[in-house]
């Protein structure tokens, strides 16, 4: 009897003590929070985010940048807070969250006279996690058609100029990706799918600098299919265009080594495209 009580009794003292420190402990929770709720002008909180940006502390000017927003959500600093919050994340190399920050100020602040920064600054996101050819290019096409947003909608920022130097890049590593596979069907003797490749090359990225490469492969693939006609255009358009390139040198050997000479001849695949491309 005396053990059932003490224990009673024991159950009676701890159930209080448990329930005391969860209160305890929400009281703590509450008084943190109410102490990192510091009422300040916008101003001010815009001041200390750009401190922490030049002190390279990412972390705390996204919060200082946010609690502008926050704390002055219809104040002309906040779409300013906004998109240098969304620079902070930039900085951190934390592109996702950079990238939805720069798309809710573009959703929110569609006439401010920084949107074209805005667009300019999602796609430098893009473009700075292109990868290498022997990757996944999806990220690449993404940084082209945000660095077209740019170049199309405001022409005449100072942002167009640069967005299109990195657009012929971004465009430039797509063709080197599209060669990157050719060679590699070329290599296998798998010539068909390599020529699909190169035609793509001279095709659609005509003005990178892939283009007599793949035109050199292309006479490389037809000449060891036997396809003698194709060989000597393609070859005809390389030295045309690229006289003193090595390619050219390259295929011509190619061609006396099988007695043939560059001669472009109607009916071809590179005459059907000659006009429209060279």
């Amino acid at each position: 009897m005396k053990r059932r009580d003490t224990k009673s009794l024991r159950n009676t003292f701890v159930l209080p003590c448990v329930a005391a420190s969860f209160l305890l402990v929400a009281a703590c929770s509450s008084s943190s929070d109410e102490e990192t709720y510091v009422e300040r002008p916008a101003e001010d909180f815009y001041s200390m985010g750009l401190n922490a940006l030049s002190d390279n502390n990412y972390d705390a000017a996204v919060r200082n940048f946010d609690e502008v927003e926050r704390q002055h959500p219809y104040s002309s600093w906040a779409p300013r807070a906004q998109l240098m919050a969304a620079y902070a994340h930039y900085r951190e190399q934390d592109y996702d969250d950079a990238i939805l920050a720069l798309d809710r100020f573009i959703q929110l602040n569609p006439g401010h006279p920084n949107i074209d920064y805005a667009y300019y600054m999602k796609a430098i996101c893009y473009y700075e996690q292109i990868s290498d050819v022997e990757r996944d290019q999806s990220m690449t096409r993404q940084a082209m058609e945000s660095l077209e947003t740019v170049i199309n909608r405001f022409p005449d920022s100072a942002y167009a100029r640069d967005a299109e130097l990195k657009h012929d890049l971004a465009v430039d590593h797509l063709a080197g990706k599209h060669m990157s596979i050719g060679r590699y069907y070329l290599r296998r003797g798998e010539y068909l799918a390599a020529i699909n490749r190169f035609q793509t090359v001279v095709r659609d990225y005509q003005t990178t600098s892939h283009v007599p490469e793949a035109l050199h492969r292309l006479v490389e693939s037809y000449l060891a299919l036997g396809v003698y006609d194709e060989a000597q255009s393609t070859a005809a358009v390389l030295g045309y265009n690229y006289p003193g390139s090595e390619w050219y040198i390259d295929s011509y050997a190619l061609l006396t080594g099988e007695d043939l000479r560059p001669e472009r001849r109607e009916g071809s695949w590179i005459s059907g495209v000659w006009d429209s491309v060279f």
